[in-house]
């Protein structure tokens, strides 16, 4: 049988991928019987505000890999795909839609805007999973789940409900960060930090000049704080000093005045001294450290700026209804004129804005939903000590068990319209999306209910994301799946590379600095694009993508097809035994060690160094020297070598390039030839 002149990824793909769906073994129901020990993984659940990018491409690669494999070496495999309701990213890309057409949610109400998420969720959401099957992902399309079906809000509902009957949720007001943007609470994590250059400016405080990038703040000071080694002010702790301020009270378009206040001094450990001058004002509505000073000391909590981001009545008549910055400008001109403000430095600090509008966030006192986490961290740090759940690469152990130890009560509310409503009567808030997030690998499988496939296919055995939310997800998933299941919701983390440009510069699109890999895929095919990729994973943190790799993809597949073609004119028309192929040749040898290292390679999530062993020996061993040494040959034995090399070398070679070789493999003359080559069995 003779295959075409050059390999054509176009015409083969989405071919090939419709034979995968209709043969149904992507779903382990339908997997021969022979298939039997269980093997489990969850896809990271796009969010329905996302489009196909280069993260997801090596992602769901790699995995893909790993299950692949797996299937042919015989395990029942599942891998369940789904999307998530994204909450306040949802939200916001709504909002943006609806602000171009010269609307707010609040011109639609809650109700019609809750409609116009969901409608986006259809015509977008459910888009990235068909635009994954480009990539040839082999999930269970069965099995797809969404963070807002029906069997997802009951357990998001149950796990609230456990959490509140072991008193663990409480309502308190704390300081948390706050989106004037996107007008809710958001997490640490959600938090960006971008390096800013500005001021340090030093404001007289009676005897003392203390130093601030806020100046703005100082209307709601609570005290003066020093370090209790700090022998230059060991004679002020415990003291109320009378200092001159700025007379808030006096009209804007007033001079201003100075007025007289006291202010306590107090020491604290959290103090550094180094800092300016060693003394620092404690502003505890607005600053994080000075809130947990303040919660010491018992210093008064005095809010000054409101969630619109601008000063409220206790910033006084003088400053009240500024924005933030235009308060600045205004108190610094003030405490120049009055001879408060006693010098200006230079200063580089880091700004925190919101990961999905990339505004400033404001550090605000509010009244939120929190969830106690000491006896969380307790179970997370158990599983993690006892290596329930093993960390790839290694060093992300370590790197978790000490951010658990600094994990604070986590705020689950926010105030959104779209999620899932926290479930207590007469509440508005929503709850944070990584709550129900966090309850992905047993929601997905039918927890709280004992269904059949949480009895059958929990825990999970592998899960994979990116650095950046391995403590807002992975962590709130161990901890979870062990109080609510007693067991850890898996057994391997992958915490793959994170994709950068070529020059290191962060891929993104609105920066011109992204590439898609959809345009990839229509330029090389997508069997160049997973292998390029494979091939640039060699265990680095942050890969800087090459395209070179892609093209070098692409002249891989196109060798190996021609290498097919040869080798099945050598054979001619006679019918392949796939089980009675023997060979004794050294290179059969060299093929068996090196799918034994692929098997390991893979397991071990090694996916470069797998990559690069299998591109050697088919393009050197194989290509270079075998098939040069029979081109006058026509024996049987060399016939035998040849058809097991081929035949094998589609095997380990399917994982990472699963179109060109089920191609091949559909068109090879084989007497006992399976439905797909995706269940041939992995050579051992």
């Amino acid at each position: 049988m003779n295959l075409e002149g050059q390999y054509n990824a176009k015409k083969v793909e989405d071919r090939i991928y419709r034979l995968w769906e209709d043969s149904g073994f992507f779903n382990p129901d339908n997997l021969p019987k022979t298939h039997k020990k269980k093997f489990t993984t969850p896809i990271a659940p796009p969010n329905i505000t996302g489009e196909l990018h280069m993260g997801h491409a090596l992602e769901l690669t790699m995995q893909d890999i790993l299950v692949r494999m797996k299937r042919m070496q015989g395990y029942k495999t599942l891998w369940i795909p789904g999307i998530d309701h994204a909450g306040i990213a949802a939200q916001n890309v709504v909002e943006k839609q609806l602000k171009k057409e010269g609307l707010s949610r609040h011109d639609l109400g809650r109700e019609k805007f809750v409609e116009k998420v969901q409608e986006w969720k259809e015509k977008y959401g459910n888009s990235i999973l068909s635009q994954f099957k480009k990539l040839g992902i082999s999930v269970d399309w069965s099995r797809t789940r969404y963070t807002r079906d029906e069997g997802y809000e009951k357990a998001v509902r149950e796990a609230f409900k456990q959490y509140y009957d072991k008193g663990w949720i409480y309502k308190g007001y704390r300081v948390i960060n706050w989106c004037p943007r996107c007008a809710t609470g958001i997490s640490d994590l959600e938090v960006n930090y971008a390096p800013e250059k500005g001021k340090l400016y030093f404001i007289k405080y009676g005897p003392f000049a203390v130093a601030t990038v806020r100046p703005e703040t100082k209307l709601g000071d609570a005290g003066l704080a020093v370090n209790p080694a700090d022998n230059r002010y060991k004679d002020y702790v415990g003291k109320d000093l009378e200092i001159e301020s700025v007379d808030n009270s006096v009209p804007a378009d007033n001079p201003p005045k100075i007025k007289k206040i006291k202010i306590k001094v107090v020491a604290d450990r959290a103090v550094d001294k180094e800092f300016g001058t060693g003394v620092i004002k404690i502003t505890p509505a607005h600053d994080f450290a000075d809130f947990e000073i303040s919660q010491k000391h018992n210093l008064p909590l005095i809010k000054i700026i409101d969630e619109k981001g601008r000063m409220n009545e206790n910033a006084g008549s003088r400053y009240q209804g500024m924005k933030v910055a235009e308060a600045r400008a205004k108190i610094l001109q003030d405490l120049k004129q009055l001879g408060l403000l006693e010098k200006t430095e230079d200063y580089e600090h880091n700004i925190a804005k919101c990961d999905r509008c990339n505004s400033v966030v404001e550090p605000l006192p509010s009244d939120q939903w929190f969830l106690k986490t000491t006896e969380l961290l307790k179970l997370a740090k158990h599983v993690i000590a006892k290596k329930e759940v093993s960390f790839y690469p290694e060093k992300w152990k370590n790197i978790s068990l000490k951010w658990i130890e600094n994990m604070k009560d986590w705020n689950i509310s926010r105030q959104l319209w779209w999620g899932h409503k926290i479930p207590i009567e007469g509440e508005e808030d929503v709850l944070d999306t990584w709550f129900s997030s966090a309850l992905w690998p047993f929601a997905i499988l039918g927890w709280p209910e004992k269904t059949k496939d949480l009895e059958e296919y929990y825990p999970t055995d592998f899960i994979t994301s990116a650095r950046d939310i391995l403590f807002l997800w992975q962590i709130r998933m161990i901890f979870s799946g062990k109080l609510f299941t007693g067991k850890a919701p898996f057994k391997k983390i992958y915490i793959h590379p994170t994709i950068l440009t070529k020059d290191g510069q962060r891929m993104s699109k609105s920066l011109g600095t992204g590439v898609d890999p959809s345009d990839l895929i229509e330029k090389y095919g997508t069997d160049a694009l997973r292998f390029g990729l494979a091939y640039q994973n060699t265990g680095v943190q942050d890969l800087k993508f090459a395209e070179d790799h892609i093209l070098m993809g692409k002249k891989f597949a196109n060798k190996f097809w021609n290498m097919a073609k040869y080798v099945l004119m050598k054979l001619g028309d006679e019918k392949i035994e796939i089980a009675k192929i023997k060979s004794s040749a050294p290179i059969v040898k060299k093929l068996n060690k090196l799918s034994k290292e692929i098997s390991k390679k893979i397991d071990g999530l090694n996916f470069g160094e797998a990559s690069h062993q299998i591109y050697d020996f088919i393009w050197h061993e194989f290509a270079d020297k075998y098939i040069e040494e029979t081109k006058t040959k026509d024996d049987k034995k060399t016939k035998d070598t040849l058809a097991y090399l081929l035949i094998n070398c589609l095997i380990i070679l399917h994982p990472f390039m699963p179109f060109i070789t089920e191609e091949i493999y559909q068109q090879m003359p084989i007497r006992d030839k399976k439905k797909c080559l995706m269940i041939e069995k992995w050579l051992t």
